[in-house]
């Protein structure tokens, strides 16, 4: 952007321009942070070329923090941008650099560079970590541009020390991300990661033998590739979802639906759904309707098997949806929309109770006929009777 040597401080129309599109309606900046499955896939890389685009195009940007590790790629993009100092901090008679948040304040910049988001800062420091000082930012009207691992968002960090066998100490809360204007995934093959250390572009030779041997595995990345992936995945789910997509191909996510009634069928049907749900780690959902006329009305028997199956499928870790309708076949339909489920399981009889008319498919064909994008999964009861056969998606 270009001054008038102090003579006119206005900003120009572009960074007008460029102010407005940094932020939201209630005047709030936007944050947009690149997200990776672990350090090394170029995540700090990416976002310094966004700020080299950003500064052709007039946007006054600075570098509020960036850490390069050495690695020279990185460095050299450093160059020309310009760079808030840092505030140095002594802790304990080490000296210690973190962003300066009152002096980019000061600055009032249309736009900041965050490296390592979930950074926590050094004891003294006015806030405790690093996406705190963004907040500031944030609410200052400062559009933030950042990056982040997965293994830092706190809902993926327990099972990531599991899969790694590394504590997470410094943890994002996930209504960060959840706020964000955008995340990008920057990704990379676990094998190509790997290689990318073994040519020395990550870390310095004497530490890249220890992490390819520890954290590095290529099980460990392969394992936090998938939860970048899927947290992505999630996102973009629930941002078709709130522009209301349809169901086809806005389910990005898989969402595993189970009918639940009183029939034998069920607590078999209601298994088979949780092993699906597991196998793609998806949600499960448990589905019982009640008919207006008979909602508390029925044998002792049936209300006694009807609470055993609910019990079951909260033991199986479902979500348990009540719902009072009629139609059952329309209850589901109407469920899988609202809830974008992209599978459903029913026990063997139906929801209508009938296994004449379910064997002649008219059910599944009704659900079907509204739902082409879905599974259906029919689960028999008898060992006898065939344990599961599956109709929908061109089956």
């Amino acid at each position: 952007m270009t001054r008038n040597d102090g003579l006119d401080d206005r900003p120009s129309a572009e960074e007008m321009l460029a102010r407005t599109e940094g932020t939201t309606s209630d005047g709030r900046g936007r944050l947009r942070v690149y997200l990776g499955m672990a350090p090394g896939v170029g995540k700090t890389y990416r976002m310094l070329e966004e700020g080299h685009r950003r500064t052709a195009r007039g946007t006054d940007l600075v570098v509020g923090f960036v850490e390069s590790h050495g690695r020279p790629a990185t460095e050299a993009l450093l160059a020309g941008l310009e760079i808030v100092p840092r505030r140095r901090v002594e802790y304990r008679g080490v000296v210690v650099e973190e962003m300066d948040t009152d002096a980019i304040l000061a600055r009032k910049p249309t736009a900041v560079l965050v490296d390592e988001l979930a950074h926590t800062n050094a004891p003294g420091s006015a806030r405790e970590k690093r996406w705190q000082d963004v907040d500031v930012l944030l609410d200052a009207g400062i559009e933030v541009v950042s990056t982040c691992n997965i293994q830092h968002l706190e809902s993926a960090a327990d099972a990531v020390a599991t899969i790694t066998g590394a504590p997470v100490n410094e943890r994002v809360p996930d209504e960060v991300l959840a706020r964000a204007s955008e995340v990008e995934l920057v990704d990379m093959s676990p094998h190509a990661l790997r290689q990318r250390m073994r040519h020395g572009n990550v870390y310095p030779p004497e530490r890249t033998a220890i992490a390819l041997d520890k954290f590095f595995t290529e099980s460990n990345l392969t394992a936090l590739r998938e939860q970048s992936l899927r947290f992505v995945a999630g996102r973009v789910d629930a941002q078709l979802q709130t522009i209301g997509g349809g169901l086809g191909p806005g389910a990005v996510v898989e969402r595993i639906l189970a009918y639940v009634d009183d029939g034998r069928a069920t607590p078999r049907a209601l298994r088979r759904a949780a092993g699906i749900a597991a196998v793609l780690r998806a949600p499960l959902l448990a589905l019982v309707v009640d008919a207006p006329s008979t909602a508390s009305s029925g044998s002792r028997d049936r209300q006694r098997d009807l609470r055993e199956h609910l019990d079951d499928a909260v033991d199986l870790g479902a979500e348990i949806l009540q719902v009072e309708a009629k139609d059952p076949v329309e209850a589901i339909v109407r469920t899988a929309r609202e809830r974008r489920i992209t599978q459903i399981v029913l026990p063997y009889g139906g929801p209508a109770g009938s296994m004449d008319r379910l064997r002649r498919g008219s059910i599944v064909d009704r659900i079907l006929a509204e739902l082409p994008d879905v599974e259906v999964h029919v689960v028999a009861a008898a060992k006898g009777v065939s344990d599961a056969y599956r109709v929908g998606r061109g089956d």
